[in-house]
């Protein structure tokens, strides 16, 4: 007979990714503190952005994107929450309908037929071109991440040379403020 006091084990849950929307005072280290938080327990961050949000009141908007268990995710809005400098934490991927967008630059280089089919794609994904000299294209593409991860596999082939992506910036729809 095998007695123990500790449950049986669970089925292991399934990791899921969040978009988090943290409002924050705009001051020096706010984001330190952020984002030691999630080094400091061993959290990936697979997507930051950052921007004072409204002046007046000095207050900046944190989107964080994270994997984890629900519990961890749990875990981490409840951390955040604590923070002094936090005003609201806010699980954008449960709260209700939202949008998430992302900006690339994708700087591609080709010559001749390859340049024609460069922008073909680019026009298929509107991606509208920023730079162009004879030898390269930037394109500014913004969307879901998963169309600008399609659009970065799809140039390679054609001379893809660097990409320079933002993160995931957030909102709920609608007239409500979450």
């Amino acid at each position: 007979m095998n007695t123990t006091h500790y449950p049986a084990a669970t089925v292991s849950e399934q990791v899921e990714t969040h978009t988090l929307s943290v409002l924050v005072d705009n001051e020096p280290g706010v984001l330190a503190r952020v984002i030691g938080l999630f080094s400091g327990r061993g959290y990936n961050i697979e997507s930051l952005t950052v921007s004072e949000t409204e002046h007046e009141k000095h207050l900046s908007r944190i989107t964080i994107v994270t994997r984890g268990t629900p519990m961890v995710i749990e875990q981490i809005k409840n951390q955040l929450d604590r923070l002094v400098p936090v005003h609201r934490v806010v699980d954008m991927t449960v709260a209700g309908p939202h949008i998430e967008r992302e900006l690339a630059m994708v700087k591609v280089r080709g010559k001749g037929e390859q340049r024609m089919e460069m922008l073909r794609l680019a026009d298929a994904f509107r991606a509208r071109v920023i730079d162009a000299s004879t030898e390269s294209f930037v394109f500014e593409l913004t969307g879901k991440p998963d169309k600008i991860d399609q659009f970065v596999v799809l140039m390679a082939p054609s001379g893809l040379v660097e990409v320079s992506r933002t993160g995931i910036c957030a909102i709920a729809r609608g007239a409500e403020e979450v």
